[in-house]
């Protein structure tokens, strides 16, 4: 069972503010946790295979194919500032070249 006082230090470590009745209320909640936990841990997952999802989805993607696209035209008319084919953006670090 998860004490009201280790609760307060976990809050504490978090930078939580708690009063007495939210520690009970954790308290009994982490205490539930942890026992889920413990009944998880005696059960025979020998013959499991490891997974990284639950679902059985492989690659869901779509080929890759070549389409048409937008023209530099159309691309740039809404840029705010633009060099030729090129848009132009605000220089972010200076070159000490």
């Amino acid at each position: 069972m998860i004490s009201k006082e280790e609760v307060f230090k976990i809050a504490h470590l978090a930078r939580i503010q708690i009063n007495e009745t939210l520690a009970a209320k954790y308290s009994h909640d982490l205490s539930a946790i942890l026992d889920h936990m413990e009944q998880l841990k005696k059960v025979d997952v020998t013959n499991v295979e490891p997974m990284t999802h639950a679902h059985g989805a492989k690659n869901i993607f779509r080929e890759d194919v070549v389409e048409d696209s937008f023209s530099i035209k159309d691309t740039l008319k809404n840029a705010p500032d633009v060099n030729g084919q090129f848009f132009r953006v605000p220089l972010i670090k200076e070159h000490n070249d």
